[in-house]
């Protein structure tokens, strides 16, 4: 069976995958633009504290990759791999794989429609979950459990339970003027405490 990728000619440019050294996308980015590449970074917003400060800071989507759209036929790729911040294009065997330009568009589609912003979270704090069978519960964070899901302690069936959600699932409960919580909260079934 043939995809769209595979049945393009091979004059037509199509999207690959370049791997990026650690920390490096942005300068991988700027140097193959230089170079005249079109290329794509999706990135998420997330929250940090700087210099006691809270920020919103844009970090890749996808940590040392990007995506680059090139011809097999009118590019020359060999530029590429002494790139600053570049690895090497993403193979599969000895040929690049191009990424189908439906999942570009959709990746490109979901960040413009509704940009996930990541919280910066301290150990303690009230958070709520936003999505998924769990949604409009609160919880107390814990821990970060990688870059994109945090761990939870809730209540469950009178039990404390940890549980790991994704990151951009949990907003903070925010705080009245007069330092209470104020959140609905919705329960999942008749009888069950939070």
């Amino acid at each position: 069976m043939q995809t769209a990728a595979t049945t393009l000619p091979a004059s037509q440019p199509r999207w690959y995958v370049i791997q990026c050294k650690l920390r490096e996308e942005v300068r991988a980015l700027e140097h193959l633009e230089r170079q005249g590449f079109a290329c794509y970074l999706p990135t998420l917003n997330l929250e940090k504290l700087r210099h006691g400060r809270r920020l919103k800071v844009g970090e890749p989507l996808f940590p040392r990759y990007l995506f680059i759209r090139l011809s097999e036929i009118s590019d020359n790729w060999h530029p590429i791999r002494s790139t600053r911040g570049v690895i090497q294009v993403v193979r599969f065997g000895e040929c690049p794989t191009p990424v189908p330009e439906r999942i570009i568009r959709a990746i490109q589609e979901r960040l413009t429609k509704n940009p996930p912003t990541i919280p910066h979270l301290k150990p303690g704090e009230r958070v709520r979950i936003t999505e998924g069978c769990f949604a409009d519960l609160e919880a107390i964070f814990v821990a970060n459990d990688g870059t994109e899901r945090v761990f939870l302690l809730m209540e469950i069936l009178h039990r404390e339970q940890t549980l790991s959600f994704p990151a951009v699932n949990v907003s903070k409960v925010q705080k009245s003027r007069s330092g209470m919580a104020f959140a609905t909260v919705r329960s999942a079934a008749p009888g069950v405490s939070h």
